[in-house]
Formats: structure tokens, sequence, C-alpha cells
């Protein structure tokens, strides 16, 4: 009879895989003893291994370069990332290590564009998308930036006004780019996407405000959707729908060269994932270079904005299970020390599942859970009603501590619970450990951010 919990992972997933693996008794993630840094930092805890962000880029740069020499495209393909993911320092200085551009989405963004020149990790030369519906905040960010010398800024028009306010603001040629209004799946309550201009739009407003304009060169073409890269019949029908805005625009303006498709990889959220990004890459690279070719015009520059595939992966949420209450005869709720909904809000919010793996007690038996946070909430949880699978764990015990890790944890969480700030019922900001590997592969550990202590949560509150 197999009874222990490693025998149900057996059975269950598959196992183990390239992130992790279990070593005496207690789970390994990217070779990481969890346990030591348990040991060594506490819980609750966020952990950032930051290697992961650049294999990550490197690995869609390689299946783009095996796509294009396969097909004999002839253009380039340039990686940008999404920085709404993720605006840490640390994520951006990992992501810039590997040659990419960046995608921006306010105009906070901009101010962080800058930091990074001022501190050396950037040059003037530097690719800026920039995307997103333009305050005048973010137009003259954009435009101050341009007019300073930052010739590689493209803002990707969302509206007709933002062209005619950054004409009045530089004072030099520059670059823009048109965002296609998408239409989205039948599932969301509108029909076509808020941003962006629609289709049969874009051909009159080119030939009304831009061919003629005196400073103003239409360079990408912008498409995306909100369900992402997927081998779906609606991806395909909304991708030639863009190619088609693309070759008639390619026609009456030939200095638009690239087509810009946006992001929306996934991310492994079940070790069961599975996804062929290879061939999802050389589909969407064939089917581009076709239908150019059947249209008769140059194939274009493809730019993707990978956010959550870049970050995502290099993420975990660690947590002790503190006790464990038992409602009635059939669920056993085991309590973490801290909460589902300050630290992981895509768990409540969008009912987003995520890797959950124990940490230790590999060898115990197993007992099915529900997984309570420590706010009053009722949403505050996270178990098989809002997701697709049981949850099950060692058996709790009052003298055998466990711990529990939530993996590929690092796009947006923060952002969204709000970093630093006054969570809901005051839960405080865990402890945040970056990860990173020397020139000889040896473990480097930093505390970018200390646990929020009761006097930092009393003075924004205005107590002292």
């Amino acid at each position: 009879m197999k009874i222990k919990y490693s025998e149900l992972i057996d059975q269950t997933l598959y196992f183990p895989t390239e992130e992790f693996n279990v070593s005496e008794n207690n789970l390994l993630f990217h070779d990481i003893p969890l346990m030591d840094v348990v040991e060594k930092f506490g819980t609750p805890l966020k952990i950032s291994y930051l290697p992961r962000i650049s294999q990550n880029i490197q690995k869609a740069k390689s299946w783009f370069k095996e796509a294009f020499e396969k097909t004999e495209y002839k253009k380039n393909y340039t990686y940008c990332y999404c920085t709404k993911s993720s605006h840490f320092k640390f994520v951006l200085e990992e992501a810039l290590k590997n040659d990419i551009s960046i995608e921006t989405s306010s105009a906070y963004d901009m101010d962080i564009v800058k930091s990074l020149y001022e501190n050396g990790k950037v040059d003037k030369n530097i690719e800026v998308i920039c995307n997103g519906f333009k305050t005048d905040d973010y137009l003259a960010k954009i435009s101050d930036m341009i007019n300073s010398g930052f010739e590689n800024i493209t803002p990707i028009l969302d509206n007709y006004r933002e062209l005619d306010k950054l004409t009045e603001s530089i004072d030099t040629t520059f670059d823009i780019g048109i965002r296609i209004a998408s239409e989205e799946e039948p599932k969301f309550e509108f029909y076509t996407s808020r941003l962006g201009i629609g289709y049969k739009d874009i051909i009159p407003y080119y030939s009304q405000k831009i061919a003629e304009h005196p400073n103003a060169r239409l360079k990408m073409l912008h498409f995306f959707i909100n369900t992402g890269i997927k081998d779906t019949a609606y991806y395909w029908n909304e991708l030639y729908k863009c190619l088609r805005v693309y070759a008639r625009l390619k026609k009456i303006a030939p200095e638009v060269d690239s087509l810009n498709i946006g992001g929306g990889f996934p991310i492994k959220t079940s070790l069961n994932f599975d996804y062929d990004y290879q061939y999802m890459v050389e589909e969407i690279v064939s089917q581009i270079k076709k239908f150019c070719e059947e249209e008769g015009v140059e194939e274009p520059n493809i730019y993707t904005e990978f956010g959550s595939f870049t970050v995502g992966e290099s993420g975990a949420n660690i947590y002790k299970i503190i006790s464990q209450k038992r409602q009635n005869d059939r669920e056993k709720w085991n309590m973490i020390d801290s909460s589902f909904m300050t630290t992981l809000p895509d768990t409540w919010a969008i009912s987003r599942h995520f890797i959950m793996l124990p940490l230790n007690r590999w060898e115990d038996t197993y007992e099915r859970v529900f997984l309570g946070g420590l706010t009053c909430d009722s949403d505050d949880y996270y178990n098989s009603e809002q997701h697709t699978n049981a949850i099950y764990l060692p058996v709790f015990s009052d003298t055998k501590p466990l711990y529990i890790g939530f993996f590929h944890t690092g796009a947006y969480q923060e952002t969204i619970s709000g970093f630093g700030g006054i969570h809901h019922c005051l839960m405080p900001q865990p402890r945040h450990v970056l990860i990173q590997k020397d020139e000889n592969g040896e473990l480097q550990y930093e505390i970018f951010r200390e646990k929020q202590e009761p006097e930092d949560v009393l003075k924004i509150l205005g107590y002292k």
C-alpha cells in the first residue's frame, strides 16, 4: 500500500522536473536546498532566483533563432521585457544582461529607464517600446527623453490624441507604432479591447495623419490579445487579421518594418504542464513569412513582449503550517503563517493556480487538506474548490513542523498586493531574499527587504 507523500507524487505527477527534485526527504528548487534557506531566513519568505530570468530569455531567443533558420526568415527578432510584470531593480538588471529591449506602460516606467541610464546600466541607445493609454505626464516624459537623445524610444499609439500631443512636444524626427484594438474571446464582457485603434480605422488614420507627417515615422504595428499565445482558432484568426492590416500598410507605407506580436507565453503552473514552445514559435514565424510572400510584401522584424514568462518562474513563496483546524468530519484546514490575499493575490482575485509542494517530510503519510490564510476574510484560502486539483500534504503534526512552497510566483504578485504598504488585516510584508550564483556556481544570498515590523505599519497609518 502506497501511503507516503513521495509515492503520491510518483503516481500522479511528472517528477522530478527541470526545476524540482528531492534530496534526503527535502525539496530542492533549482538545486537550492529550501530547508536550509528556511533555517537561515525563517518564514514567511519570498525568494527570487535571478538566474531563471536569464535562462528563460535565452530559451525564447533560441526558439526564434531556430525558427528563423528553419524557415529562412530574413529579418530580426527582438525580445522585450514587459516591465509591468515586475518593476524591481534586480529584475531589470538581470534581464538587461541578455541584450533585450524594454516595454513600458506608464509614466513612472520612464523614470525607471532614466534611473537605469544614470546608473550606467543602459545607454541612450536602449530600445523602449511605450505601450498603454498615455496620460499627459507619460507623453511629456516620452517627449523629453526623445528630445534628450534617446532615439530608440517608440511610443505605440493607443488613440488618435497621442500623436497630436507628441507632435507638439518633440522637436526632432521620431518613430511611432500603432496598437491594434483586437477582438476578444466571447467569454469577455466586451467585444473589442479598450486598448488600441480598430482594424478598419488604421489605414485611413495613416493616410490622413501620418503619411505626410513632418517628423513622425510609422515603424511598428502592435498586436496583442489577453488570452495569450495559444494554438487555438481564435489566436490564429486574430493573427491573420493583424497580418492583413500589416500587408495593406506595408504597400502604402514602406517605412513600416516591424510587427510586435505582444506577450502571452504561459509559464508552468502545474507539474503536468504541457506547452510546445518551439512548435508555437515555428508556426507563428512560418505563418508570418507565408502570408507576406502571398501578399508580395517584405516580411517584418518580429518583436515579442514577455513579462510573466521572463520573471514568473524565478519566484517562490514559502510558508510554515502553524496549525490545523478541523471544522467538520471531512474538512481539515492547514493554516499558513501569512495570507494568500496579501502575498499571492492572484489566488483569490483570478483563481490562479501555482505549483505547490511541501519542502520537507516527503516520506511521511499524507492527507487531504484545505489551506487557509491568517486574515479574517473568507476568501483568504487556497483549495480544490477554487482550483483544479485537491491538495494533499504530509499529515499535520504538532511536533514535526511542515513547510510548503508556492512556486513560479515572480510576476505581478507584489505590485498587485502593494509592496511594503498596508495590507488586509495588517498582514506584514514577508522578508524577501534574492538568490544568485557566482562564477563558480555557488549560491549567493542577499536580503532585498526585511519583513515589515509593527512600527513600519503604524508609521504609514499615521500613528507615529
